[in-house]
């Protein structure tokens, strides 16, 4: 059942806005960033909370952002990103997804996240209802209650491999829904929506024409089984026009910090985007989306091998955090997080004297005792479990794994046993 979000009531006569009340701190930022400062501290710690890959930014990448500085490429661009960037997204949409779009249904933004909240901004009226399946990307609920919409949560578990059903996406709708976000490969479980799992949705949007769909393919790369990567839009061509399709360069090709993402959509949604980003932020990073270009454009065997690499430290993960006491993992087919259950731990007390009562004091509590940084399942709509990312050398995870195995083995029921 469709569970809607909760947040705090804003505070009359404050001086913030109720939107700004609203919204809640990134989860995955406040723990990376405690990760950090206990670091600074000189505390022996190993984070394992950021979404962002080990590798380096390609040295092409590198060498085109330099070039574009020595050109001059350094002023303010289109606010919706150069043509040859929009060009380059435009075929890798029609060569990887079989999709045709125009330029002009084609939209480069700081970021995926600034595609959402433009995307959100640009739709969302004060109670309109957003579906998302659970876990989730921790601001897909914050940006649409920023926005004054309604996120309704539709939970998901480990037996069904965190993919929602076409009953739960049909009980979850109502007259008031405006979107589904549909992230695949996903962010925290790793769960993938095959081809058939997709078209079975498609037949409950089908019958539900008021309601539109965002795609997060943000992790398209990183698929471990063999099946091929499906996207909604090219299963469903009919449904094209509710469709917003989003990725960008982040994940696949190491660029976190160049802040480029971009989307494909219908034109009078890209236009409203692009009118949002036009009085916010303005175009995107100049040399940022030149170096963009360069890795959509360059060599792309990196990726298999990048993907090779992630998928044995996936296994590498699995097999040791199911050894650990109370801790069960299951396999995910993507993406580069685990997402285990820690329900085996709770009732128990640590070493230190802390009682292990979910999953938000069992990641604190590793934290503290064993200096091993995740996030607690329960910002992801999902208590009970956690998220490690595996985005982290090899040398790291071992040492992470065997931190959290002694720091599970060492604990004891309440009664001393």
């Amino acid at each position: 059942m469709a569970v809607p979000l909760q947040h705090a009531t804003a505070t009359p006569g404050s001086l913030l806005s109720q939107a700004a009340q609203r919204l809640q701190p990134s989860a995955t930022g406040s723990i990376s960033q405690r990760a950090r400062e206990l670091k600074a501290e000189g505390r022996d710690i190993i984070a394992l909370s950021a979404g962002e890959p080990d590798f380096d930014t390609p040295a092409h990448v590198l060498e085109a952002a330099a070039e574009a500085m020595a050109k001059g490429h350094t002023r303010y661009t289109t606010v919706g990103g150069i043509p040859e960037l929009r060009e380059a997204i435009r075929k890798k949409f029609q060569r990887e997804n079989g999709l045709e779009f125009g330029l002009d249904q084609i939209v480069v933004s700081t970021g995926g996240k600034q595609v959402i909240a433009n995307a959100m901004l640009a739709t969302i009226d004060p109670g309109d209802e957003v579906i998302i399946p659970a876990p989730y990307w921790v601001s897909y609920p914050e940006l649409v209650t920023f926005c004054g919409g309604r996120p309704v949560i539709l939970p998901s578990d480990a037996a069904a491999n965190f993919v929602v059903t076409p009953r739960q996406l049909e009980s979850a709708i109502t007259e008031k829904t405006k979107w589904l976000i549909l992230n695949s490969p996903c962010n925290p479980s790793g769960a993938v929506y095959a081809e058939s799992d997709l078209a079975a949705l498609a037949e409950i949007l089908r019958r539900n024409e008021h309601v539109h769909v965002l795609a997060d393919d943000i992790y398209e790369h990183l698929i471990y089984s063999n099946v091929p990567f499906r996207t909604l839009a090219s299963v469903a061509p009919d449904l094209s026009e509710r469709i917003l399709t989003m990725n960008g360069v982040s994940k696949a090709y190491a660029m976190t910090g160049w802040r480029i993402g971009y989307a494909g959509g219908p034109r009078h949604l890209i236009k409203a985007m692009e009118k949002i980003q036009g009085q916010t932020t303005s175009c995107p990073n100049s040399v940022a989306q030149w170096a963009a270009l360069a890795a959509l454009e360059g060599p792309q065997d990196l990726l298999a091998d990048r993907r090779r690499s992630f998928m044995k430290r996936r296994d590498q993960v699995v097999d040791a955090l199911n050894a650990a006491p109370g801790i069960s993992c299951r396999k995910p087919d993507g993406a580069f997080y685990v997402y285990p259950s820690c329900a085996g731990t709770f009732g128990k007390t640590t070493r230190a004297g802390v009682a292990i009562k979910d999953d938000e004091t069992f990641c604190r509590a590793l934290l503290d005792e064993t200096g091993v940084a995740v996030v607690h399942g329960s910002a992801f709509g999902i208590p009970g479990h956690f998220r490690v990312s595996y985005a982290a050398s090899v040398e790291q995870l071992s040492e992470a794994c065997r931190r959290i195995h002694e720091f599970c083995a060492a604990l004891r029921a309440t009664d001393g046993r």
